[in-house]
């Protein structure tokens, strides 16, 4: 478990010290936290660097996981698609799976904290049990809302209406809703095993390990196996590129506990890389971070051409690293990848193929990328910032009504 004094030569004296004084006046207050899954996803990344960094500032953090069985996350999965706007067709049966499986959970939730913070849509509608409790609840969305699907929004929207606020991404998937609206970008840690600097014999031995030929220029995009991630068109785009560039295409993903379609898009990129020499595809368990560190430190460039996208820390983590990013243009993703200053952004499979070819044939721009990359990283998507701007956010809502932070 990391201290805080470790993260002091990362990002100064100043930052810590106003983290402390922030954390001060909540001294006590108890805050939990609750999504769906302990593992896999950004999520459960991001309260894994959270929870213990609260509590050494004197908040008494903790963090619950929904359970459910099969069938709920299959609706929740229909729910995660729908929002992100696939035609999604639900049934009756479907809302009452959702509900039934919440209503189980509530029992076995601390919903008499301080303040709730509930994670996404899988147990949005706790929040229908905070009559019994004077205490204040924050609604986190980490998806991408601008297509959402309307008949499963005018589901959701009076359940998040009964919450004290609403934290979003991007600007661009805030809500008509009647309560604040907070953004909040989310971060990676720096110090965790993803993210810390590691030596080129580290490197190698762990590429050398998962079978990683780095002979030629490595092609990486780091993900689920999500067909929003859109791996199928990244092979596409990365079997146009290559035909002038000597390459290789790593595609690494794996499986969250809450999404149960992961295997058959793992087997749908199987099926698209067969008998191609030059792409690999590797299904690592969640827990794999100085595996993905490594690969992507091994990489020339590393894409995340995603369809839709709530944020996409992979893009920041391989900024960190000083590799350049090849995006989608979408959801929180532009945040990231400032065109021709960290990355290239794309809406196309063509697109996307055009920017291979030009970051591995301009290596030295490629890289002054990375660099680039890393100092927005640095200023903008690190933990301790992700921290402060919680700790605002739980003044916020403590004190309704007031415009002012009093320490």
């Amino acid at each position: 478990m990391r201290r805080l004094e470790e993260y002091r030569a990362v990002v100064g004296s100043d930052v810590l010290e106003e983290l402390q004084l922030l954390a001060n006046p909540l001294s006590g207050k108890r805050v939990v936290n609750i999504n769906s899954t302990a593992v896999g996803g950004g999520v459960a990344e991001i309260l894994n660097g959270m929870i213990p960094l609260l509590k050494e500032l004197g908040v008494d953090a903790r963090w619950d996981v929904l359970k459910g069985g099969e069938a709920f996350y299959v609706v929740t999965k229909k729910f995660h698609n729908a929002l992100h706007g696939d035609p999604v067709r639900f049934e009756p049966a479907d809302f009452r799976v959702y509900e039934e499986t919440v209503e189980g959970n509530a029992a076995l939730m601390a919903l008499d904290s301080d303040v709730v913070y509930i994670h996404d849509p899988q147990p949005a509608s706790l929040v229908q049990k905070r009559a019994a409790w004077k205490n204040r609840w924050i609604w986190r969305c980490h998806i991408d809302l601008t297509r959402r699907d309307q008949v499963l929004w005018d589901y959701l929207r009076p359940v998040i209406e009964s919450y004290d606020a609403a934290v979003f991404s991007s600007p661009a998937f805030a809500q008509n809703l009647p309560i604040p609206q907070v953004l909040i970008a989310p971060s990676i840690d720096p110090l965790s095993d993803k993210n810390r600097p590691l030596e080129d014999k580290e490197v190698k031995a762990v590429a050398e390990r998962l079978g990683v030929p780095l002979d030629k220029p490595l092609i990486t995009q780091v993900s689920r196996f999500d067909r929003l991630k859109d791996p199928v068109g990244v092979i596409e785009a990365f079997q146009m590129a290559r035909k002038g560039t000597p390459a290789r295409l790593l595609i690494v993903g794996g499986a969250a506990d809450d999404d149960p379609e992961g295997m058959e898009v793992l087997a749908e990129v199987q099926e698209k890389a067969k008998g191609d020499a030059d792409i690999l595809v590797l299904n690592l368990p969640p827990t794999s971070h100085l595996e993905i560190n490594a690969l992507q430190r091994a990489s020339t460039v590393v894409v995340q051409k995603s369809l839709r996208e709530g944020f996409g820390l992979t893009v920041s983590e391989a900024l960190w690293k000083n590799i350049p990013v090849i995006g989608g243009a979408v959801g929180g993703i532009p945040q990231q990848v400032l065109h021709e200053h960290t990355g290239l952004l794309v809406t196309s499979v063509p697109e996307a193929a055009k920017a291979m070819a030009r970051l591995l044939k301009e290596p030295e721009w490629a890289k002054n990328l990375g660099r680039n990359g890393h100092q927005h990283v640095q200023q903008n998507f690190l933990l301790t910032r992700h921290l402060r701007d919680y700790l605002l956010l739980f003044h916020s809502v403590l004190n309704p009504g007031e415009h002012i932070v009093r320490l």
